[in-house]
């Protein structure tokens, strides 16, 4: 059956405590950054990652994926100084594979990562949530590293997976790639690839292995076919989907905004059964959640409070779907 997750920081908060009285077991773990380190130690060396697996399991969870990721720009760019930070993923893959941290969700952004226009667009009852609009950023500067071509940042794409893969083989963690958010290019002259159906299962012909596959982020796919469940079956039965983001959106990539998990495009109770016609076993987590009355929205997207409706949201999906089991 498919497991209901949260991410939450490294070191306990209150979050952990409200994450686990709404029943969320799993845990989608961070990287230390910003912890204390023993002297020499780097955030995906195997002794932080050690005392954050067992602080989590202290706090009565199990860390399912690791979504975070050590510096990759320079290898996005193939740029001097890639195979370093290539080495860092290795060093990270084969110590979540001694710890038994079974999937990395990584991402192929370029210059910067989930972008948004606006972090306080109205939503239902006066809670705030993100949106895009491309006509605010379409004349934006170039970023500082200047433009760079899909095809280039393809061909990046095959080096780096051609190095890591055989090493994520042997530790047994799979590659979980998560969608360009939005899945719009070029934005600031950067090219995005990782932004349709075609280009994912570009991404899983290009080096074939049982760990190369997707992080299925529903609310960047929703914006990449108007069918999602058969998106979520034809990767589910080539053993393609390692994670899931549970989110929704209204909108189109050009202009869309994030929605509470009942109010968006998607059909989230057929993406349910999808998952389970795929015999889908891993974790899912609730993602961009509205920042509702109450709490803080300096972290836009991931308020508190907006998790605890949409963990509790989900319980109800599964329990509907998996009330036969």
């Amino acid at each position: 059956m498919i497991k209901i997750a949260e991410v939450l920081p490294t070191s306990p908060s209150p979050l952990w405590k409200l994450a686990k009285q709404a029943g969320a077991d799993w845990v989608v773990g961070g990287l230390p950054f910003g912890e204390p380190l023993n002297a020499g130690d780097a955030p995906w060396d195997y002794m932080p990652l050690l005392r954050t697996k067992q602080a989590y399991e202290n706090a009565g969870f199990t860390e399912a994926v690791i979504e975070s990721r050590p510096p990759l720009n320079l290898a996005k760019r193939g740029l001097p100084g890639r195979d370093a930070e290539i080495d860092t993923v290795c060093t990270l893959l084969e110590n979540m594979g001694r710890l038994g941290i079974p999937v990395w969700c990584y991402e192929w952004m370029t210059d910067f990562n989930w972008l948004r226009t606006s972090t306080n667009t109205p939503s239902r009852g006066g809670s705030v949530v993100t949106s895009f609009d491309y006509a605010m950023v379409r004349d934006a500067p170039n970023t500082d590293l200047g433009p760079i071509s899909e095809e280039e940042l393809w061909t990046n794409l095959e080096y780096f997976l051609k190095r890591v893969v055989p090493v994520a083989e042997k530790a047994g963690v799979k590659l979980a790639m998560h969608p360009d958010d939005p899945p719009l290019s070029p934005i600031r002259g950067v090219g995005r690839i990782m932004r349709s159906i075609e280009n994912f299962q570009r991404l899983i012909d290009m080096v074939p292995s049982p760990v190369n596959g997707i992080t299925l982020c529903q609310g960047n796919f929703t914006l990449m076919t108007d069918d999602l469940p058969k998106a979520i079956r034809d990767f589910g039965r080539q053993g393609k989907i390692f994670f899931v983001h549970f989110r929704d959106v209204k909108g189109t990539p050009e202009k869309f905004e994030e929605t509470w998990h009942d109010a968006g495009k998607t059909n989230m109770l057929e993406c349910l059964r999808a998952y389970k016609d795929i015999g889908f076993e891993g974790v899912l987590r609730p993602d961009h959640v509205p920042t509702v009355e109450g709490d803080s929205n300096s972290n836009a997207g991931y308020s508190s409070f907006g998790r605890l409706y949409a963990i509790g949201y989900i319980r109800g999906l599964i329990e509907g779907v998996y009330a036969t089991e």
